[in-house]
């Protein structure tokens, strides 16, 4: 089998077998191709000896006539068939026997599982004016969805064809149990009463399927069973109760019945029962246990119908597609958990999200913020985010933008490598000036922070703490062969348009800081004698002078950061800095009088063997000493 060409494309048929029957094989198959789905495949073998007894139709071919024939939400769903040589092969929709499924089913889901079976036989007898004949476990199919669909329609024919002869030929073949009595009595009551043999099938169908079951685990279970027993089961045919009676009984009208039923006929409710059903369907519903309620309604509240109800996006869905936050909040009218909803409605989202209806992608898109964590990675991978790649290239522009909208939501998730796709770089930048560390900051980060401050021992016999705060580097960057780690020379890297203002700012927030946090220069004084790093800057007697002396710049051209690249004008420019005059401050000195302290570590002045400072006031040094004085006679008059 496997890959072998059909009348589906794509389809792959497993080679294990789901069901052996008399007639056919019962295989899983699935349909690949843009919307992949999941099928059950029925093949016929001419070998099988049954088939010869049927004649021509074989019984798979007419099972396959009666599911293109009568079609019914109950009754199992019809694709297609074809002939492939000898071999004749019917696909449906995906199903596995009752029999494989009764084990785990709970009674609310055989109540309404019956509901369903029940159904399909009244349109058979009601609308069809036709009889199953074999009404049994056997004919019985569970989709993936929890939902009972009547098959076996090889013993189907309409009332017309109903005879004795008819029944009697394929006798030998169904169900032994169901068989009435009257089959083997009068022959005229099977004509008169063509909807009996199904009755009394049913009776029997549901006494065994609730045989284990506690009387009150459903209302009217018990009276149920009863009717079961002593009316469908009768042996006058006349007296059996009819399927129709059957089904306004209270074991199938209690509240769950009805929304079920409501649901599965929707398209034939009017408008204003459809508003006042889903305006109340979440109070409903909440009475129930959600797991319950996702098998068995989890499809039907995301079926097409209610997806487009008007009534049912406002009041309901909201509720459906939004699952419960895990605090447990007694408040959130969330119908599900995270993980019911993973296992009931993600498979259907899936499904759903393949479907190239406009109206109702736009309907999931807008919900998709709420549900989109209950994806795994893997399915967001690929299943969502190909649909939603489809979407933005899209003729309508509001499904594209709110494609866009769900795209950016799946970023967290997935990361914008996966969603968006090419190459990417760091083109925006952390724009937020430096902050000098406060309190609690480590010895290193202070230094790294103080910049140029050098820390030296403070004779014992001093009592000043003296801060020498560096005055702005010479315009031709500092001193050379050294590489400045301050904060100041990474701030002029950064914020050229700025450097006036932020080193002054910097140079008071550093002294600010110097003063707020005594703890850290008491625990430098005591426990530290800080010896300059081989990349630090310390100053000199040189470098005292250059940082110390008071200079006037009256032009700006002067300076070798006038001529640099970064700055000079363009030819045609317009010079913004022929007027200005900056001014640079003296070096601060703080004078802190404290008699306790003995030795202090933040003396800026340089000290010669002696212990004596040396003072020099050459300025920027022997360079500079006549530009300086000349400077300096200006300013005198």
């Amino acid at each position: 089998m496997g890959n072998e060409k059909s009348a589906l494309g794509g389809l792959e048929i497993d080679e294990k077998a789901v069901e052996i029957t008399d007639f056919w094989l019962h295989h899983s198959a699935s349909v690949n191709g843009s919307t992949p789905q999941q099928l059950s495949v029925f093949i016929s073998e001419p070998s099988l000896h049954s088939t010869a007894s049927f004649g021509n139709p074989s019984p798979l071919e007419r099972t396959a006539k009666n599911l293109m024939l009568y079609r019914h939400p109950c009754i199992l769903k019809y694709i297609s068939s074809w002939h492939k040589g000898s071999k004749f092969l019917l696909a449906t929709e995906e199903v596995k026997p009752l029999v494989q499924a009764i084990g785990t089913q709970t009674t609310l889901q055989i109540c309404i599982g019956l509901h369903s079976i029940l159904r399909a036989l009244i349109f058979l007898h009601e609308k069809a004016l036709a009889s199953h004949n074999n009404v049994c476990s056997s004919s019985i199919y569970v989709t993936s969805e929890g939902f009972w669909k009547l098959g076996g329609l090889e013993y189907l024919c309409r009332f017309t064809e109903l005879t004795p002869a008819y029944l009697q030929k394929t006798r030998n073949y169904r169900y032994e149990k169901a068989i009435s009595p009257e089959e083997d009595g009068a022959k005229s009551a099977v004509l008169l009463e063509p909807t009996a043999i199904d009755q009394f099938a049913f009776g029997v169908l549901a006494e065994e399927v609730l045989r284990l079951k506690n009387n009150d685990d459903v209302p009217a279970l018990a009276e149920f069973k009863e009717l079961c027993k002593r009316h469908l089961q009768n042996v006058e045919p006349s007296l059996r109760t009819k399927l129709s009676s059957v089904l306004i009984h209270p074991f199938f009208t209690h509240d769950f019945i009805t929304i079920h039923a409501f649901l599965m006929e929707l398209p034939l409710k009017s408008e204003l029962d459809k508003q006042e059903f889903f305006s109340n369907l979440v109070v409903q519903l909440k009475g129930f246990p959600e797991k319950i309620v996702a098998e068995q309604l989890g499809k039907l509240l995301l079926s097409r119908m209610v997806l487009l109800d008007f009534t049912a996006q406002e009041k309901l869905l909201p509720h459906v597609l939004k699952p419960k936050g895990e605090n447990g909040d007694e408040r959130d009218s969330s119908l599900f958990s995270l993980p019911t909803f993973k296992s009931h409605l993600v498979p259907r989202l899936l499904q759903i999200f393949c479907v190239r209806d406009a109206s109702i992608r736009l309907l999931l898109l807008s919900h998709f913020n709420s549900f989109s964590h209950a994806f795994q990675t893997e399915e967001l991978k690929t299943h969502i985010l190909p649909e939603l790649l489809v979407g933005i290239k899209d003729t309508n522009d509001l499904l594209v933008s709110t494609t866009l909208r769900a795209l950016a939501d799946l970023v967290p998730i997935l990361g914008a490598a996966a969603v968006i796709g090419g190459s990417r770089g760091k083109v925006f930048t952390d724009g937020r000036p430096n902050k000098i560390p406060k309190r609690k900051e480590s010895r290193s980060q202070v230094q790294r922070a103080l910049g140029n401050i050098e820390v030296k021992n403070v004779p014992t016999n001093t009592n000043t703490l003296i801060l020498d705060l560096p005055e702005r580097p010479s315009p031709d960057g500092g001193e050379d062969g050294i590489e400045s780690k301050s904060i100041f020379a990474e701030e002029e890297s950064t914020w050229s348009d700025w450097e006036t203002q932020e080193v002054s700012n910097t140079d008071i927030n550093t002294s600010e800081l110097a003063l707020e946090n005594t703890e850290i220069v008491e625990e430098l004084q005591l426990q530290v004698n800080v010896q300059a790093s081989e990349n630090s800057i310390s100053l000199s007697k040189t470098d005292k002078q250059n940082y110390t002396k008071k200079l006037i710049i009256s032009d700006i051209s002067e300076l070798d950061i006038k001529h640099s690249k970064s700055v000079q004008p363009m030819k045609d420019e317009f010079d913004f800095f022929t007027d200005m005059e900056p001014v640079i401050q003296k070096t601060q000195v703080l004078h802190i009088e404290d008699v306790s302290i003995t030795k202090n570590l933040f003396d800026m002045k340089t000290f010669n063997g002696t212990g004596e400072a040396d003072v020099d006031d050459e300025g920027w040094g022997d360079d500079l000493n006549d530009w300086g004085a000349e400077e300096t006679n200006e300013l005198k008059d």
